[in-house]
């Protein structure tokens, strides 16, 4: 059986969600378009791979 972990305090919460909102907006503040643009394209490439790998898994299926 799995140890349970102690809750985090209430203010931590607030803390972690109240940089969590910002975490984003800040980070692409400061990239410049090319960063952005190169971010992107590994996401998509990321997408596709994903994409593939789920219809190469499902073509194996489907063949036995």
């Amino acid at each position: 059986m799995m140890a349970r972990l102690p809750l985090p305090s209430k203010g931590a919460v607030a803390l972690g969600r109240l940089g969590g909102l910002k975490g984003g907006k800040a980070r692409t503040a400061k990239l410049t378009a090319e960063q952005r643009r190169e971010l992107a394209r590994k996401a998509v490439n990321a997408r596709w791979a994903k994409a593939r790998e789920k219809a190469q898994q499902k073509d194996l299926h489907d063949k036995t």
